[in-house]
């Protein structure tokens, strides 16, 4: 049986406009940079687990400020399908660093026009939304 996976991610900016980015060391789309965030559990509200996750993997405290977009992720070679909301987002507490050094390898923050590269699709999804 194929299933549709739910992720979600967050697209946090600073007062200076950067944009806060991870580098993945796990697939799919190891090695590229994307928006930190991760896999919707059973029962758990997207918020909530955008919320959760991004206190897991980089020690914050966020505040959602709205949804910025909707990604549909289809893969028809692996084959892999999964829909990632993307909300908008600041830090309200503490400073970002790598609690899970086995998923991400770094982390940082990245002015628009400057983009680490590879990017993940769903990163190039939420920008092309921006």
């Amino acid at each position: 049986m194929t299933i549709i996976r739910v992720g979600c991610g967050a697209f946090i900016t600073d007062g200076q406009g950067r944009l806060l980015l991870v580098k993945r060391r796990r697939d799919p789309e190891a090695d590229h940079w994307g928006l930190p965030g991760g896999k919707v559990d059973f029962l758990e509200a997207v918020p909530d687990t955008i919320r959760r996750e991004i206190a897991e993997e980089l020690g914050v405290v966020i505040e959602l400020t709205g949804l910025l977009c909707v990604v549909d992720q289809i893969d028809p070679a692996v084959p892999s399908h999964w829909v990632n909301p993307v909300h908008r987002a600041r830090i309200v507490q503490g400073e970002p660093r790598i609690m899970e050094p086995d998923a991400l390898s770094d982390w940082g923050w990245f002015a628009l026009d400057s983009l680490p590269k590879p990017l993940t699709v769903s990163t190039k999804a939420a920008l092309a939304s921006v």
